[in-house]
């Protein structure tokens, strides 16, 4: 099944422009210009090897977490930004929220492994523009980066029919087991509770961070008492709930494998 792009508010006119390709300026085509950040380097090296077959197109940066993906992203003003949901230090969630504040301009690809229905609403909430599974990238990352250069969005079928049917309306909740409404974390409580998370002591995330140890202990103890939450142990399982990181599990043996 094909994925589905949705055009956007744009004129007529200007989407078959658009569509012909990238911009001239001089008579010359300008490169679309894609930054690709992920944390496992073979898929990042498939990533870039798949973009850069396309005439016109060129990788002009990768990263491996979401603080070098904002900080080159800054630096080098690409066309399109394609990130991973689950990448470490900042996941690809903050790292989309913090670019868009940054510059609302950018134009986002978000790359995961499950189109769960938590997952599709908060990348999209956080403001991507494009949605693609990690397992489907042969197929649709071609396109979608084609969708958001034509002023579309690109959803993959499932995530079309949520939004079709209404169920991703801010506010609205997609599953009938709603989890109790919780205090909202500020943009450096999140970043503090991924790095804490993922297993960083206070004062590797005073390092990374450039903050004083003691304020990280102090935004340490704020998140605990917000959340109401007594351990590290429950702040990781606060983390994994509310996608702040993700836990990639071995896949299942087969039968096949079991038996040889």
């Amino acid at each position: 099944m094909k994925a589905v792009t949705v055009t956007g508010d744009v004129p007529l006119w200007r989407e078959s422009f658009e569509s012909l390709g990238t911009p001239l300026e001089g008579g010359f085509a300008m490169k679309l210009r894609i930054l690709v950040a992920d944390d496992h380097e073979i898929v990042r090296r498939g990533l870039c090897a798949l973009l850069q077959k396309q005439e016109g197109w060129e990788v002009c940066g990768e990263a491996s977490d979401g603080r070098e993906a904002i900080e080159m992203a800054k630096k080098l003003k690409p066309d399109v930004v394609i990130l991973d949901i689950g990448m470490p230090h900042l996941n690809g969630l903050d790292t989309t929220r913090q670019l868009l504040q940054y510059d609302p301009q950018f134009k986002i690809i978000v790359l995961t492994i499950t189109d769960a229905d938590d997952i599709i609403r908060d990348a999209l909430d956080a403001g991507a523009r494009g949605f693609v599974l990690k397992s489907d990238a042969a197929r649709d990352l071609v396109s979608a980066v084609e969708a958001l250069q034509s002023k579309r969005m690109f959803f993959t079928p499932r995530v079309n029919d949520l939004v079709l049917r209404g169920f991703l309306d801010k506010g609205h909740a997609i599953s009938r087991n709603e989890a109790p409404n919780l205090p909202t974390l500020t943009g450096r409580e999140r970043e503090v509770t991924q790095l804490l998370a993922e297993g960083k002591s206070s004062k590797e995330v005073a390092s990374m961070l450039n903050l004083s140890t003691k304020t990280v202990e102090t935004h340490r103890s704020n998140i605990m008492r917000k959340l109401g939450l007594h351990s590290i142990r429950d702040l990781v399982v606060y983390a994994i709930k509310n996608n702040i990181i993700q836990i990639q599990m071995p896949p299942q043996p087969t039968t096949a494998s079991i038996l040889a």
